[in-house]
């Protein structure tokens, strides 16, 4: 599955803040800088669609906030029910 993502870094805790569309908001407890603030999303996401942390891959905006990305390990089917409990 293919998504896109609004990063939210230096958050005091990680969370999926809600869903506008097929666009997720999600907040990160992490700097913007060096790389962590993409790590502890991958982190998390992997965590919250229970999928192993090398299934989620950021394929584009890598140095922004909005990102694409790309979630393995599970079936569409199991992705999109995830997908649809945010509110």
């Amino acid at each position: 599955m293919i998504l896109k993502v609004r990063l939210i870094p230096d958050a005091t805790e990680n969370e999926v803040v809600c869903r506008i569309g097929s666009v997720l908001r999600v907040k990160v407890a992490a700097p913007a800088s060096d790389e962590a603030a993409n790590t502890a999303l991958k982190r998390y996401l992997a965590e919250f669609f229970e999928v192993p942390s090398k299934g989620v891959n950021i394929l584009r905006g890598a140095n922004g906030r909005e990102k694409t990305i790309e979630i393995n390990g599970k079936t569409e089917e199991d992705l999109k029910q995830v997908m649809d409990s945010i509110p």
